[in-house]
């Protein structure tokens, strides 16, 4: 951020990141947070880079539905992956998930959980996730698929390519995608509007998870992602 005019971090600006819109939300360093959930998951990435792909306040306004952490070995190796999942209910649930040693080399992304927090109004907790990609190169994919006892209930999908952090392409971006953040959360009412008006039955929000993180070994991981 020190070479931009128009990305700042921690301070209102067009794009901005704000280590309070993550992790334990008290704006404390995110690694050692990552770090310490890692270690609870038997995983130590040493000096290793851990890389956030998140969308950033406009003009001071955020909603992340899913940030991904990609955790890697100092030798480049895809370690862990974090999902952080935040819903409309302002409530936050992360998903550390080891990556198997045989995916490690090619960063492949095959993983699975249990899901653990109430995110739609309209789908129960008996579901299970299932995560599929790669780590971020010159491109990145990802899909998740919600699996309940019925079979595929819903999928999301990301695919991108990457581009310099310039300020010419910030504000391309952001000419292109005006308003984002704002956008998601709008889009979100409008499709649970849509579902609740077809008559779509609501379920009953549980307590939120006696702890705001699900912690995987490197045994569970691989019971759930095959």
């Amino acid at each position: 951020d020190r070479r931009l005019r128009l990305f700042t971090r921690n301070r209102f600006n067009l794009l901005s990141f704000h280590d309070r819109d993550h992790g334990d939300g008290s704006g404390a360093a995110l690694r050692p947070q990552i770090e310490a959930w890692l270690s609870r998951a038997g995983i130590d990435i040493g000096e290793g880079p851990v890389r956030l792909l998140t969308m950033p306040r406009v003009l001071g306004y955020v909603f992340n539905p899913i940030s991904l952490y990609y955790c890697h070995q100092t030798d480049g190796r895809l370690a862990a992956m974090v999902y952080e999942v935040t819903s409309t209910f302002g409530v936050r649930h992360a998903y550390v998930i080891p990556v198997p040693d045989e995916d490690q080399a090619e960063g492949l992304i095959r993983q699975g959980a249990a899901k653990a927090l109430y995110v739609s109004p309209f789908m129960g907790m008996e579901m299970d996730y299932a995560f599929r990609g790669h780590a971020p190169g010159q491109s990145l994919d990802l899909t998740i698929d919600g699996v309940d006892a019925e079979g595929l209930l819903i999928t999301a999908a990301l695919s991108a390519e990457r581009c310099p952090l310039s300020d010419r392409e910030i504000w391309l971006a952001t000419l292109a995608l005006p308003l984002m953040t704002l956008k998601v959360m709008v889009a979100i009412h409008w499709e649970a509007l849509k579902l609740w008006l077809k008559g779509v039955r609501l379920t009953r929000q549980p307590p939120p998870a006696w702890e705001p993180v699900t912690i995987q070994t490197r045994a569970r991981e691989s019971r759930l992602g095959r």
